[in-house]
């Protein structure tokens, strides 16, 4: 009996290890901030290499502007003068598969993972 305890406990340190290291390598390997704007890449930001916050203005040919905002790790839509503001109420993002969305800008801000080969599959829906 003492056998089988000992063995499941030697296990769930094992996978708690294992869990830890897979955790660590993700964020070692930092996220890049992909910023489109009507479909095309305009900027892209690697949120592990940033050293100090910066904010950057993103205007359409209609005069919509979003403000963005970059810090070590995470990235937002500080400002926006779009109606609904949903963009900005989605606050800072860091990592996962959910983007930022401004619908009236035709501004998608999507995070993507450095370490993911091209062309890996990827989640291609959130549940939440």
């Amino acid at each position: 009996m003492k056998t089988k305890h000992f063995l499941a406990v030697i296990a769930l340190i094992a996978l708690a290890c294992l869990g830890a290291l897979i955790v660590l390598r993700l964020r070692s390997a930092g996220v890049i901030a992909n910023i489109y704007q009507d479909g095309t890449c305009i900027r892209s930001v690697d949120l592990s290499k940033v050293a100090a916050p910066e904010t950057f203005t993103v205007t359409d040919k209609n005069g919509h502007e979003n403000v963005v905002s970059v810090e070590p790790g995470r990235i937002c839509v500080a400002r926006a003068n779009c109606p609904d503001q949903v963009c900005v109420h989605e606050g800072w993002v860091s990592g996962g598969t959910r983007p930022i969305v401004c619908l009236p800008a035709k501004l998608v801000i999507r995070l993507e993972d450095k370490s993911a080969a091209p062309g890996a599959d990827a989640p291609d829906a959130v549940v939440g």
